[in-house]
């Protein structure tokens, strides 16, 4: 079996040149010479091992942050369309006649291309690492991360290969052009989950540098890898898998086995959490300035302290390479919306303007939430505080900042021609539809088509009126940056936040999961008591954060009474799209529990065009096939192999 090709022998070489940046400030390996590829020798020093590991976190910022992967895991789900702005990245993912998912057209390229290098690296690491004394905690790190990369190759793309060329699981260093792919049993259980078997036994209980992964985080990932493998093999609604492979494990252990393991060891690290919990509060939680906190796990890191850190400017963001341009997407252009200077004539000034702000940011338009995730999915908007700490609903004067003209500016009009001053609400999305609200014919004095209501200074949009142009923005991924000074700051470079990609929460959804799935439980810890413990802390307020004002409620007794008697999937679904809304991985969710075309065959929305608020039907057509991502074309034209068996490597149905 020989399985690498030139596009992953460039992605391996891509690697090692971003560590030499990535580590410029801060590691020994700078006096190591930048190579093109690694080779065994190089992980025989402590510092080879150092720079190879440090390679595979750097390497998560090529694919998490990266807004055209984030847009493969939410549109076309229940809980986001594309926007306005969009082009065909974005229209072909939401499959509402746009275009068509292909190996040209498919975003989850991203993923691939970015993947398999990082693979070979921790197999360098694996396979070299103890002739350079270093111990088995370190190589427990790059044992996470082959299994991590596999990972998500495989709930995307179904098998995949695992001989790089020189073997399975061997480092490869000669590039060749042929591949074979693997079924996912055998992905599974011959790199998933040994080396996260190992990853848990060998990694430390405390992180080895602010991020590293531990016993815990290693927990995290087996856990659901056993609960999504344990859904492949149960297969309810017999989703077709490629390649072709019987539904069973070759250890001969059932769905029910892996649920009950998945079970087991989620509940295992809830009761033995290490340094992570949960945080007090959503907000909290996702509050910029609370980043790298408890509860995130593992998160593609980035930072305002320096560019070669960050891996990208500090000043621009171009949408590619590292960046972190994945908020941009769901952010609206309010910086259309309009204020007057006078209160008898209206003389229209931007009373909004792009800041590097959490509520606000640089604005793409690219995505938009769905009419049915602001109303049904969030529709407790009192007692769950999680609608007010994931969206922006609320935008407020900034004129007043240094650079925008209007600094001595202190009053404006507004809706009603009532006065405003900086930090007042220009426009609010409203929580509940309002049958009161005037509607002008078209764009009107706010120029975005907001309505009015009676008394009211502030622009208003019912719940039931966003549209594709005007929509609440996602306060969880805005920019944090403490570098503003009075200004607008540099809103147009990419976040300087970590993204991430796990969360201590998650343990809490599997084990709930696993338990309605059969799995025996534990007193207490039955999925309604698990699920309780989340809704409890979404029942916590201390911030109000769309009105910008200090909050401190306890509704945790409500939210979990309010929690159904008997807990189902669609249910658990349902408060994970509140848990994590915008997060990026709603579409793996959905395709785990072969929940997709169930909840997002159809969608409301009202049109793209200012004035709109017209909710409008939209179907989707979600076959089977689907539930892979396609085989990028890029490895299909890399590899030198006939006509046939190129078509047999591809995912079937795909062009």
């Amino acid at each position: 079996m020989r399985s690498i090709n030139k596009k992953i022998k460039i992605s391996t070489a891509a690697v090692i040149v971003m560590l030499m940046l990535f580590l410029a400030s801060c590691s020994k390996i700078l006096n190591e010479t930048p190579r093109s590829i690694y080779t065994p020798d190089f992980f025989n020093t402590e510092a080879g091992v150092t720079g190879g590991i440090t390679s595979l976190y750097a390497n998560l910022r090529n694919i998490y942050g990266n807004a055209y992967y984030y847009n493969t895991g939410e549109t076309g789900t229940d809980e986001v369309t594309y926007a306005q702005s969009a082009d065909q990245n974005f229209k072909v993912m939401d499959l509402s006649g746009q275009g068509d998912i292909t190996s040209q057209t498919s975003r989850s390229d991203v993923l691939w291309n970015n993947s398999f290098g990082a693979i070979n690296t921790a197999s360098g690491v694996i396979e070299n690492g103890s002739k350079a004394g270093v111990s088995p905690a370190l190589v427990a790190e790059a044992r996470f991360f082959r299994a991590f990369y596999y990972f998500q190759l495989v709930q995307t793309f179904g098998g995949v290969p695992l001989d790089l060329g020189s073997g399975v699981l061997k480092f490869n260093t000669n590039p060749v052009a042929l591949s074979k792919r693997n079924t996912v049993p055998e992905v599974y259980t011959q790199a998933i989950f040994p080396d996260l078997d190992s990853a848990v036994n060998d990694l430390p209980v405390n992180p080895r540098v602010i991020g590293g992964v531990t016993k815990t985080v290693a927990q995290l990932y087996l856990s659901k890898a056993y609960l999504t493998y344990a859904w492949w093999l149960q297969n309810p609604n017999n989703i077709p898998t490629y390649p072709a492979t019987d539904r069973t494990d070759p250890d001969g252990k059932t769905a029910q086995a892996y649920f009950q393991m998945a079970y087991d060891l989620a509940t295992s690290a809830i009761n033995d959490p290490g340094p992570y919990g949960l945080m007090p509060t959503f907000y909290d939680l996702h509050n910029g300035a609370n980043d790298r906190n408890k509860e995130e796990l593992l998160y593609a890191d980035h930072t305002q302290l320096n560019e070669l850190s960050n891996g990208s400017s500090l000043t621009y963001g171009g949408g590619g390479g590292q960046d972190n341009f994945a908020g941009w997407m769901m952010t609206w252009n309010y910086t259309v919306i309009r204020s007057s200077t006078s209160n008898t004539t209206w003389s229209p000034v931007s009373s909004v303007q792009r800041a590097a702000t959490q509520l606000l940011g640089r604005p793409w338009t690219r995505m938009c939430p769905t009419i049915g995730a602001i109303q049904n999915t969030f529709a407790d908007k009192t007692n769950d505080s999680r609608y007010d700490g994931t969206f922006v609903t609320t935008f407020r004067g900034n004129w007043n900042l240094q650079g925008t003209g209007l600094t001595g500016v202190t009053t404006l009009y507004n809706a009603n021609n009532l006065p405003v001053q900086p930090g007042d609400a220009i426009l609010t999305f409203l929580d509940q539809p309002n049958p009161s609200i005037t509607y002008p014919s078209g764009p009107g004095n706010s120029n975005i088509g907001a309505g009015t209501l009676p008394g009211r200074s502030d622009f208003v949009i019912g719940p039931d009126g966003i549209s594709r142009v005007v929509y609440p923005g996602l306060w969880k991924l805005g920019e944090y940056r403490t570098d503003n000074n009075g200004t607008l700051g540099q809103p147009n470079a990419a976040s300087t936040r970590p993204f991430v990609i796990a969360y201590f929460s998650e343990f809490y959804f599997i084990g709930a999961e696993a338990a309605v799935m059969g799995a025996s439980t534990q007193p207490g810890q039955s999925a309604r008591d698990l699920i309780n413990v989340i809704r409890a802390r979404a029942g916590m307020w201390d911030y109000n954060n769309n009105g910008d004002s200090t909050l401190v409620e306890d509704n945790s007794a409500a939210m979990t009474a309010a929690t159904p008697a008997t807990i189902t999937i669609d249910y658990i679904l349902a408060e994970r799209s509140r848990e994590y809304y915008g997060d990026g991985s709603r579409w793996l969710d959905l395709v785990r529990t072969q929940q997709w075309a169930n909840l997002a065959s159809s969608y409301q929305i009202a049109g793209p065009n200012y004035g709109d608020h017209t909710p409008q039907t939209v179907t989707r057509n979600i076959q089977d096939y689907l539930y892979l991502r396609p085989i990028p074309i890029g490895q299909l034209n890399n590899m030198d192999m006939n006509a046939a068996d190129l078509a047999a490597y591809q995912n079937p149905n795909y062009q």
